[in-house]
């Protein structure tokens, strides 16, 4: 701005020496005053410019409508928002291109491979992946064939990766077997969480044979069978002994009584254990069972399961009978393993069977009993004591059915008290015993 042109105000005027009438003064007022007070308010304004300066001119500035933050992240979205068009047309074709090109199909079986079979054939595999084969690896359901090889007995988990272009690897891991088990006429392996499986061909175990199970039974059945068995074989091993490894059988029926049959070369036994301290009952029969052969003819079985009281071949009540296995099923147990005295059908050995009659000589050789019809009229007219005696057959019979029925009752085995063999006399004989009798 340009300096105002004013006379210079003395400091006189500014600063009036004082008067008398002052008091008046400021009562009536003095005009002068009042103009040098004026005067002195315009010389203030001026003072503050400064009499140095030029004249300074306001330049306009131009301003965009946006800020530049704002233009700044408009330009970063764009920039991703252009990326991100580009990645997913390049996917697209991607897409495209993995979905129609021939080289991401399987072409034969050649592609899928398979490890961690030893008990699983590689046909039982291809039966669930073999629908694949010429199909695109990227649509095949790995999870579905996942869950449909470990509906395979053999299989207990599996796993299904692809690998690009064209490949497929099958991860198979088998169950463990712990045991066998005679389901009706059929002898299986079976694992430690109940599930059947089927013997192998080339492979033998030394497992015992598990009764009591049965074919429709679920596996939450089992399963506590199954834990009764591998704690009564890890007890019966914790001492080292390995008591498991004479046992051909053992009967789940009854968890309260558990009984094993004992691979004895001098004969089976079997031995009822009950429900708890099997290892000490056990014992008790290992230190007695050669007591026990010498002092009953034949020993077959014995109960344990009591404190303090052992009976020796009991009473077999309410025993379920076993199925016959059949004869493809007794070969395949013996060539996986199964000891021969668990492939015995038991019977109830304790029930008195009827007196058995041997084979006549003349059903045996008709021939010559043809050649001597004539010769019992002859005996029997020179002696008829001798008709009388074997026109009395049932006489000798009833003694010795009271000989069975005391020895029985004396704690012997049926089958070794039979009385002997009475050879059943001819129709000729009876004929001609009547006639004697009927004469005399």
């Amino acid at each position: 701005m340009a300096r105002k042109s004013s006379p210079t105000i003395l400091q006189e005027e500014l600063y009036a020496p004082p008067r008398a009438d002052r008091a008046s003064d400021s009562v009536y007022g003095d005009p002068s005053r009042e103009q040098l007070d004026d005067a002195r308010l315009v010389d203030l304004d001026v003072a503050q410019e400064s009499p140095f300066l030029r004249a300074q001119k306001r330049v306009s500035a131009r301003r965009s409508s946006l800020p530049k933050k704002t233009a700044h992240g408009l330009l970063w979205v764009s920039a991703a928002t252009a990326i991100l068009g580009v990645g997913a047309l390049a996917a697209i074709a991607l897409y495209s291109y993995g979905e129609r090109s021939w080289r991401f199909r399987l072409q034969s079986s050649d592609d899928i491979e398979i490890t961690g079979m030893q008990n699983v054939t590689r046909a039982q595999v291809m039966e669930v992946m073999g629908a694949d084969i010429g199909r695109n690896i990227f649509f095949i359901p790995l999870r579905q064939q996942k869950a449909q090889l470990e509906q395979i007995p053999w299989v207990e988990t599996a796993s299904v990766m692809r690998f690009v272009p064209n490949r497929l690897k099958v991860e198979i891991h088998e169950r463990t077997p712990v045991a066998f088990a005679r389901v009706g006429a059929h002898i299986s392996l079976i694992d430690a969480g109940g599930t059947l499986m089927e013997l192998p061909r080339n492979h033998k175990y030394s497992f015992p044979v598990i009764l009591g199970m049965n074919p429709s039974e679920p596996l939450s059945t089992r399963a506590p069978r199954m834990k009764a068995y591998t704690d009564l074989i890890r007890e019966l091993d914790s001492e080292g002994a390995h008591y498991s490894q004479d046992l051909s059988e053992v009967d789940l029926s009854d968890l309260d009584d558990l009984k094993v049959r004992v691979n004895d070369p001098a004969g089976d036994v079997l031995v009822e254990l009950g429900s708890s301290d099997c290892l000490k009952r056990y014992k008790i029969y290992v230190s007695h069972v050669r007591e026990w052969r010498q002092q009953f003819q034949k020993l077959e079985s014995v109960n344990l399961r009591y404190d303090n009281q052992v009976i020796v071949n009991p009473e077999m009540e309410g025993k379920a009978k076993q199925s016959v296995l059949s004869a493809a099923s007794a070969k395949a147990a013996v060539a996986a393993g199964v000891k021969p005295a668990a492939l015995i059908t038991k019977l109830d050995t304790h029930a008195v069977p009827k007196p058995a009659f041997e084979l006549s000589p003349e059903t045996l050789k008709p021939k010559a009993a043809a050649r001597k019809k004539a010769a019992p009229k002859n005996a029997a007219r020179k002696n008829p004591a001798k008709a009388r005696k074997a026109a009395a057959p049932k006489k000798s019979v009833a003694r010795a059915a009271k000989k069975t029925q005391a020895k029985t009752a004396a704690g012997r085995t049926p089958q070794s008290i039979l009385p002997p063999a009475i050879p059943k006399p001819s129709p000729a004989i009876v004929k001609q015993t009547a006639t004697t009798a009927g004469t005399g």
